[in-house]
């Protein structure tokens, strides 16, 4: 299952020339095909393959109704500070740090754009911090495997593409909260970051990391089939 964040009227985050949801649907699609001609025996699904909103809970409602193995959701980062690059991946679990809380809370209040959100996410709101805290104390029975996979690509990004691997962190994702499979949220690099911008609106970089997220596929498949 591959999750390009955000869409429609959800832009995501944004850099000075470019949008999280146009980048992470680029990247998204491009990891769907390479998975469809290097690894003929995967079934791809996307929860979007267009500019189009889509709300968290039917991301991860479309993989559950379609028994996936493997749920990842691809993502663009932000900060305050524009010295701060890397990509970081995150799998379901407890925020250790401030600045993994933020990442949650940024990501999280999307649902702000759907309506009857309180009902939905069972009286989730994205603006109370004890919510946040609450939410992730939420442990998946697959955290090992997603910690896995998401060890996979941010190795794949530091030793394959040289670039600044920030690791493998926990936070309280609605959009991983309800998966019922291994579950990785990608934050493929900061747009509030010059460097880390002009490196991700660039479509030979796209293909690159479209790239090294595929062969984590592998290597996680790999080693899924060989247990």
């Amino acid at each position: 299952m591959i999750d390009a964040g955000h869409g429609g009227k959800d832009i995501g985050c944004h850099g000075k020339k470019s949008k999280e949801a146009d980048i992470a649907l680029a990247v998204a699609l491009k990891v769907g095909d390479k998975i469809k001609q290097e690894m003929k025996d995967v079934k791809i699904i996307y929860t979007r393959d267009s500019d189009v909103f889509i709300e968290l809970q039917e991301r991860a409602a479309i993989a559950n109704r379609n028994n996936a193995d493997l749920f990842i959701s691809i993502h663009c980062n932000s900060a305050k500070a524009p010295h701060i690059a890397g990509s970081e991946t995150y799998t379901m679990g407890l925020h250790t740090s401030d600045g993994n809380l933020d990442v949650a809370k940024r990501e999280n209040s999307v649902i702000l754009k759907e309506e009857d959100y309180l009902e939905k996410y069972s009286g989730y709101d994205p603006t109370s911090p004890m919510a946040h805290i609450l939410l992730a104390n939420y442990q998946s029975a697959y955290l090992s495997q997603s910690i896995r996979f998401a060890s996979y690509v941010e190795e794949n990004f530091k030793d394959e593409l040289g670039r600044i691997s920030r690791g493998v962190k926990q936070a309280g994702f609605l959009v991983l909260w309800k998966t019922t499979m291994p579950s990785s949220l990608i934050e493929i690099g900061y747009l509030s970051n010059v460097e880390d911008e002009k490196f991700l609106r660039d479509e030979i970089n796209q293909d690159e990391v479209a790239t090294s997220i595929v062969r984590a596929v592998k290597r996680y498949k790999l080693g899924f089939e060989s247990n």
